[in-house]
């Protein structure tokens, strides 16, 4: 199973709809399945990015390799790694950027291996220092669109991270506003704005206990 956030709403991409978490499948779903025509799938794109119909679409398909290679194929992809950062106490860094708040992330290097990305671009953002990467967490993809209005796949690769409790700095070019350790237990997520695929990655490294 795949999933893509497209104006912070789920596309899924699978093999079974049984296999989908309940959570998504709700009354404002959308359960289709794919046709085998790639250009049906910007029709899915542009309904989410423009008329916000639907809580989630799931589609499915018999071959999901095939499904996923069909979709990638639509996009430029560009790959970027990020870290989350608990300290001492196990609060988390975050950063609140563009009206939301962020885990620090960007864009690889080219020759850059993604590891090395994840630290250099958490220290960039948020001027964190003796960084330790602990484990691979998850992989996430969201599609946006560059300047000139082309729609890119973005692939982002998380890692789990630790630090000393310390002072940060955010990185106001990259307009950051805040870089704060955070007590993610008295976090409220609804009446803070926080990306969905924030909360996939924060998710996930609580689920492992």
């Amino acid at each position: 199973m795949k999933k893509v956030f497209i104006n912070n709403i789920p596309l899924i991409l699978c093999k079974d709809f049984n296999k989908v978490p309940q959570k998504y499948k709700n009354n404002k779903a959308l359960l289709a399945r794919y046709s085998g025509k790639s250009k049906s799938l910007l029709n899915y794109v542009d309904n989410l990015e423009k008329k916000n119909t639907y809580s989630a679409i799931i589609l499915s398909h018999t071959d999901e390799k095939k499904l996923w290679t069909s979709f990638k194929k639509l996009f430029k992809t560009i790959r970027a790694s990020g870290g989350l950062v608990t300290n001492e106490e196990n609060k988390v860094l975050m950063i609140y950027r563009r009206g939301s708040w962020d885990l620090p992330k960007g864009k690889i290097d080219k020759g850059e291996g993604k590891k090395k990305a994840a630290l250099r671009e958490v220290e960039e953002e948020t001027a964190a220092k003796s960084l330790v990467i602990n484990n691979k967490l998850v992989n996430t993809y969201h599609i946006y669109k560059d300047q000139k209005g082309q729609r890119i796949l973005k692939k982002t690769f998380w890692y789990k991270m630790t630090a000393p409790n310390q002072i940060l700095f955010p990185q106001e070019e990259e307009d950051i506003e805040k870089a704060l350790w955070m007590d993610f237990d008295k976090f409220s997520i609804e009446s803070e704005p926080i990306y969905p695929n924030i909360l996939e990655v924060i998710d996930f490294w609580r689920n492992l206990g």
